[in-house]
């Protein structure tokens, strides 16, 4: 029995309807445990909107739901619908960490994370960049990556919600080793992947042209695909604009890039609504939609909740092939 727990993401979002949305197509007539952190007063908002079709119990305890979703409230919280706010921001972050806490404690195998609103989690208090950051710092973990799964390309990041004047300076030979090193693992575990082909991105325009443009691609990158323990599954620098254009990702498993909209402008026009965002090298499974809060579509019934159904399928894809390979 596989067992599952849905972030509220931000309450002023489409977070609450597209996990309901997605229960209703996941959770019906299903042996699986699943398990939905939300405030109460915000879920009994959504539900009037997205009518649940799952049976379900409102409590503190997950035992209670044996057989149905466990809604478990962290308290209420004030909503204001299409923006996000220091509430919102509160419910976001209270919600994850218990989604967190349940995962650690073995009381369930995977989370699926809502989206949230770095502004919201900001007003908060909270100094997290995002959901991979945070759970890298429960898991006491440096060495992780950010990646992103669909059927048509996956995905990795070297550098993840850093400006774009700091690339430079973070792309070492070593940490560029270090995310590559948890790429290969993961794709091999994770993914099922046995002899992965990856292919690396340059940073500059042109991969450099041979040191003409930039000294990265000869300095940093190519040492490491060469040199690296992993240079069987590594292929690279490409250029990304003739990359990307000759459609040449369909020829590798993942393409890895050096920093965030290198990677994610392609993934997203050729997956929007599809694609699944997973933070690889953590010892917990955690996934998530490719897209943001939408807050101009909040409360109105009308958003898409395949990305989030495809996180569902991936987290547990990822849970099962875990414990194949520890076996």
């Amino acid at each position: 029995m596989n067992k599952t727990v849905f972030t509220c993401g931000d309450i002023n979002g489409i977070g609450p309807e597209i996990v309901i949305k997605t229960l209703n197509r996941s959770a019906v007539n299903s042996k699986d445990k699943f398990v939905f952190v939300c405030p109460e007063n915000i879920f009994n908002k959504a539900a009037r909107i997205v009518k649940p079709e799952f049976d379900y119990i409102i409590s503190n305890d997950i035992n209670d739901a044996a057989g149905g979703v466990a809604v478990l409230s962290p308290g209420n919280f004030k909503s204001n619908t299409g923006k996000p706010t220091v509430h919102s921001g509160r419910a976001a972050f209270k919600s994850i960490r218990y989604s967190f806490q349940l995962v650690k404690d073995g009381v369930c195998d995977s989370i699926v994370t809502a989206p949230i609103s770095k502004k919201a989690i900001h007003l908060a208090g909270e100094k997290f960049p995002g959901h991979t950051e945070m759970f890298a710092e429960w898991s006491h973990v440096k060495n992780f990556v950010m990646m992103f799964l669909s059927t048509k390309m996956n995905a990795a990041l070297f550098t993840i919600h850093d400006p774009i004047k700091n690339i430079h300076s973070l792309l070492k030979k070593e940490s560029l080793l270090d995310k590559l090193s948890v790429v290969v693992k993961s794709l091999r575990i994770d993914l099922g992947i046995p002899w992965p082909k990856i292919a690396v991105l340059g940073l500059n325009p042109h991969a450099g042209e041979d040191g003409v443009i930039g000294k990265e691609e000869n300095e940093i990158i190519i040492p490491a695909l060469v040199y690296g323990k992993y240079k069987k599954y590594l292929s690279g620098p490409f250029s990304p604009d003739a990359f990307f254009a000759s459609r040449n990702f369909k020829n590798f498993d993942l393409v890895f890039g050096m920093y965030h909209d290198q990677v994610l402008i392609p993934f997203k026009l050729i997956n929007f609504g599809r694609g699944v965002n997973f933070t690889a090298g953590l010892p917990i499974v955690r996934t998530s939609p490719d897209h943001g809060t939408a807050f101009d579509i909040a409360g109105r019934g009308i958003a898409d909740e395949s990305s989030m159904l495809h996180a569902y399928h991936y987290a547990k894809r990822i849970v099962r092939n875990r414990k194949r390979n520890e076996k």
